[in-house]
């Protein structure tokens, strides 16, 4: 290879690198891009009814401090107040569970025991990681400095990409050679309709999820209502994953009270998810990009796994963007073009092309043979 070609793999692998050295902040400008996108809705619906940007700009981002300072100030005293109340009966739950787990090897035979030694191991690994999640509860408070230092540079992010978003749009499509511009452009703008259809229904979904879980939980009886029907709703945000883990907590304070209640909080979890299922998204959902689910488990995984707690978060919006470039820039430009020089190959391809329907150029080809 040339020496200019040198050059160009060791750009390219040096840039790879100081990207994974930065991993967590290009996830918190993503997640800015995407809150700025869907907050430059709001904006242009406002420049409507002949608002000027800047002011509009402002209503909307008072608009989301509002509502964000109004949650912390509505539901976080409370929060934390049920919160005590779980460190105050939590040595109690931890010897009810110990005693459920002494009776179980008890009443299961040593044979069968034997065969499912995960059991054991189970309740031991949940009854230490309780212990653990109480004794460490002070901090996990003090490293949620690093979280709120991060809101605030996410933030700061979201309101200078919204007051004029233009140049950095024309910025990153500057990156690609100039014929293809104007497809990158439309790229985009698909990007932005399935980003802002899917946090709208989202955000709804997570707001009726959690009033069902509330609703559901209070009338059971179980202890901490707000607190679990609180992280049901933000868990909805993760799919899959999510519904399951908001499950572990009420079920583990329902078993606490009486075998039955914690049978019924299953219950409940799994009517709520079958509403959400059959109704809500279908309702809340149709412009929302149509994601396989087992690619949402796996991209759940993997990102969680490389990146942490912002790559579980931000693991679906990920997947939409990945989803649409995929789709448009390699499989519609680059595949879909990519003949082979055999006449019959050529004819074969075309038949799988554009959803199953056979292009216009074929069709002409065999009606002139």
């Amino acid at each position: 290879m040339r020496f200019g070609q040198w050059i160009g793999i060791f750009v390219l692998v040096t840039s790879v690198y100081i990207l994974w050295q930065i991993r967590q902040i290009v996830l918190v400008v993503f997640a800015a891009v995407v809150l700025a996108t869907v907050l430059n809705q709001l904006v242009q619906f406002l420049q409507r009814y002949r608002i000027k940007r800047g002011t509009a700009v402002a209503i909307s981002v008072v608009l989301l401090l509002t509502i964000v300072v109004g949650f912390f100030a509505l539901i976080v005293p409370q929060v934390v107040d049920q919160l005590q109340q779980f460190s105050d009966f939590a040595p109690r739950t931890l010897e009810r569970m110990r005693l459920w787990n002494n009776w179980l090897q008890n009443a299961i035979p040593d044979q069968l025991l034997e065969n499912i030694r995960g059991l054991r191991t189970l309740t031991q690994g949940l009854q230490t990681w309780l212990t653990q999640l109480v004794n460490n509860f002070f901090s996990i408070i003090s490293r949620s400095l690093n979280i709120v230092l991060t809101f605030l540079l996410f933030l700061v992010l979201t309101i200078m990409l919204l007051v004029d978003p233009s140049p950095y749009r024309r910025g990153f499509i500057l990156l690609f050679p100039a014929f293809y511009r104007r497809r990158v452009d439309e790229i985009l703008c698909e990007c932005e309709t399935s980003l802002v259809g899917w946090i709208k229904g989202t955000l709804l979904t997570m707001f009726l999820i959690g009033c069902l879980s509330y609703i559901g939980l209070l009338t059971l009886r179980v202890r901490l209502p707000l607190v679990n029907a609180v992280l049901a709703g933000l868990l909805e945000f993760i799919p899959n994953v999510g519904p399951t883990l908001s499950l572990i907590p009420p079920l583990l304070l329902a078993l606490v009270d009486a075998p039955w209640k914690a049978a019924a909080v299953v219950a409940l979890y799994f009517g709520i998810q079958q509403v959400e299922s059959l109704i809500v998204v279908p309702l809340v959902m149709k412009s929302q990009v149509s994601l396989l689910p087992a690619v949402t488990l796996l991209a759940v995984v993997v990102f969680a796994s490389f990146f942490g707690f912002l790559g579980l978060f931000l693991a679906i919006p990920l997947v939409i963007v990945f989803q649409i470039w995929i789709k448009e820039a390699l499989v519609k430009d680059v595949l879909n073009n990519w003949w082979g020089d055999k006449k019959d190959n050529h004819k074969q391809d075309a038949k799988i092309v554009d959803d199953g329907m056979p292009s216009p150029a074929v069709e002409d080809s065999e009606a002139e043979a």
